[in-house]
């Protein structure tokens, strides 16, 4: 008999029932095995009895706020690598920069597409599956770590591009610091423009093409074989988790 194949487990923690339900549906359909919790006390023992893939946490939950949640969650054994989606009816900018600062995989407001909320998961979990392969049992001195192509120094707002310190604008800093945050995450030009810009209802979505077009001017006089910022025509723009490693 060919092997059962597991489904992987969704926890969801949302405390309106149509939208619970909803989530539930679209989840089995596509293949997940959701774990619905109505509040925080029923996710933490929901996590500790048995750990899912993924967990889906509504921030206005009747317990416990939903950033609290999180932390409780990253504190528990296994849950420090545990990929974490936000859902909320809210649209501040302060909640959506403390959601993903906080280390959280995407963060989605509401009213959402269902569809659009499982392909993300999808991609969040095909993204923390890439396991390193099993190290041999002898192994040699490891060799000195390449940094990465980019280095983002929070303290000093600045960031380094293949060891070259970058000349940004303040809005391109912006632009840059979300991209390497969450390298491979696609954020629409509505996103930036509310995570990056003071006024976004008085800014257009050209404002945030200038800008990225400026951005990849500076980054193509570091390395100009390398175009490490994905445009997806109609939808916005993603850095690429999958950049050489020297130039």
């Amino acid at each position: 008999m060919p092997a059962m194949v597991m489904k992987p487990r969704i926890l969801v923690v949302e405390d309106e029932p149509g939208i619970a339900d909803t989530l539930q549906y679209v989840l089995e359909t596509d293949g997940f095995t959701p774990v619905l919790c109505a509040s925080a006390a029923q996710a933490l023992a929901a996590f500790a009895a048995d750990p899912p893939a993924l967990a889906i946490l509504d921030l206005g939950l009747p317990d416990l706020n939903g950033f609290e949640l999180f932390r409780r969650l990253r504190a528990l054994p296994g849950g420090a690598e545990l990929p974490i989606v936000f859902l909320t009816a809210r649209s501040d900018e302060i909640d959506r920069v403390v959601g993903l600062e906080l280390g959280a995989d995407d963060y989605i407001a509401k009213p959402f597409s269902p569809r659009e909320l499982v392909a993300r998961v999808r991609v969040i979990l095909r993204r923390s599956q890439r396991a390193p392969a099993a190290a041999p049992a002898a192994v040699p001195a490891p060799a000195p770590a390449t940094p990465p192509p980019f280095a983002h120094d929070a303290e000093r707002m600045q960031i380094r591009y293949y060891g070259r310190l970058l000349d940004l604008s303040r809005y391109e800093y912006g632009l840059l610091r979300l991209f390497v945050q969450r390298p491979g995450r696609v954020f629409t030009r509505d996103e930036l423009l509310d995570l990056v810009w003071d006024d976004a209802a008085e800014s257009l979505d050209r404002t945030v093409d200038a800008h990225i077009k400026t951005l990849r001017a500076k980054l193509r006089a570091v390395a100009p074989n390398v175009d490490p910022i994905r445009t997806l025509r109609g939808t916005g723009y993603a850095l690429h988790d999958e950049l050489p490693a020297t130039l």
